[in-house]
């Protein structure tokens, strides 16, 4: 389990450099709220285009194999954004096509590694896992940030080698985690009787199963609304009137909130009322939202960024200890595969919408009215989906029926038409 918390620390912490850097240097080289949200748009494309591919590839292969190689395209990707750099640049539109090919390597880690918890841990011991894994998660989400600050100011090509280094470290310790032996002879069997027409079959998962189907699709309409972090470089500069060690500070401030969190779930994490708990939390990340956007204060910035990155937490630990508890093994890379193009399109695609309306409504009316629209969600969410509402214990949960079963024709007695 060390080596895989190892390898989210590193991934979580490149990923989160990498990002502060360049929402920066973008905002730098244009002043346009719009760009931000385009940065956000190339990284949840390709994720959106492949979803079928990669959720089948992490299902069929060795899903550590397959963690690596993405792993050592963001890492290309990086070396590519600092060679970049170091030549000056006066045009922000090949760092969009470095990040649309980041995208594209991302696309096949995430489903990769988000399947990992579960591979390596057995059933009754995956919410703490998921705790600590959620605690390391965070632990990157506050020292990425903060290391890009500093190495921005000092030349922001560091901060981009600071990012292929870790990633290279992810890469070499992804090798090291050990599944169970029960998960590598199920993957066995799923490349033997499934091929490539059945990587849809995540979808109906999801879709046939109203908990799957609300804890993810919440998700996507909450954070779509409420992708208020987007907009931190404009925030920063125009309203708060800090730099990159300020922004930095900012968008460490959501990873202490959710690190702070994660500390209390790992300790004593959520085990009654679980789906009541999630629309809470979505609550409360709609209401620090909203003073987020009307703040002109830095403190007042920091600390509604670390409570709603702590309701974040919470909601965060929910649906990644729910959704792999009632999904079946043999497809759980498919179905974190399509959650992936959810939690896409409400972090990225999410970012899109708040740099558009941004540019449209302004950067303070733009975060405000989407922590109301978040606030909305999670009371009609509620009444939507009332399986999810009700779920009280994550033992209560049973997976849903394999794709391979339902497919399989019932047995016929000799003489009956099949």
């Amino acid at each position: 389990m060390a080596v895989l918390l190892v390898t989210v620390f590193a991934s979580t912490m490149a990923t989160m450099c990498q990002a502060t850097a360049l929402g920066k240097q973008v905002y730098d080289l244009t002043g346009r709220e719009l760009d931000l949200g385009l940065l956000g748009l190339a990284e949840f494309a390709p994720a959106f285009v492949l979803v079928a591919l990669t959720g089948h590839v992490a299902d069929r292969y060795d899903r550590r194999k397959v963690a690596a190689i993405g792993l050592v395209g963001e890492l290309a990707c990086s070396a590519g954004l600092a060679v970049y750099a170091a030549g000056r640049p006066t045009s922000a539109t090949p760092i969009f096509a470095l990040v649309i090919a980041f995208g594209v390597a991302r696309a096949f880690v995430a489903p990769a590694t988000r399947a990992l918890p579960a591979d390596v841990a057995s059933p009754s011991s995956l919410p703490r896992l998921v705790a600590m894994n959620s605690v390391t998660w965070q632990a990157g989400t506050i020292t990425g940030p903060v290391l890009a600050g500093f190495l921005y100011v000092v030349d922001p090509v560091w901060a981009y080698v600071a990012a292929a280094v870790l990633v290279a470290v992810a890469a070499v310790a992804v090798g090291f985690v050990r599944p169970t032996r029960v998960i590598r002879r199920t993957v066995a069997a799923v490349n033997r009787r499934e091929g490539l027409r059945s990587a849809a079959a995540g979808l109906h998962v999801i879709r046939d199963n109203p908990i799957l189907l609300g804890a993810i699709s919440l998700d996507l309409v909450a954070v779509l609304f409420g992708g208020a972090v987007a907009l931190l470089p404009a925030i920063a500069k125009d309203r708060l009137g800090v730099g990159a060690i300020g922004l930095g500070w900012l968008r460490a401030a959501g990873g202490i909130g959710a690190a702070t969190m994660g500390l209390v779930l790992t300790a004593r994490p959520v085990t009654h009322r679980v789906g009541r708990t999630l629309l809470v939390a979505v609550s409360v990340f709609g209401a620090a939202t909203i003073v987020l956007g009307v703040t002109g204060s830095f403190a007042v910035a920091f600390v509604a960024l670390a409570v709603l990155s702590a309701a974040d937490a919470v909601s965060v630990f929910i649906r990644a200890t729910l959704v792999p508890l009632v999904t079946p093994e043999d497809a759980r890379g498919r179905v974190l595969a399509v959650e992936n193009v959810f939690i896409g399109a409400s972090n990225e695609l999410g970012a899109f919408e708040s740099g558009l309306a941004g540019q449209l409504l302004g950067v303070a009316p733009a975060v405000a009215l989407g922590g109301v629209a978040t606030l909305v969600v999670a009371g009609l969410w509620g009444r939507l989906f009332p399986a999810l509402r009700g779920v009280d214990r994550f033992t209560d949960l049973v997976p849903a029926a394999s794709p391979a079963t339902r497919a399989r024709p019932a047995a016929t007695s000799p003489g009956q038409p099949p």
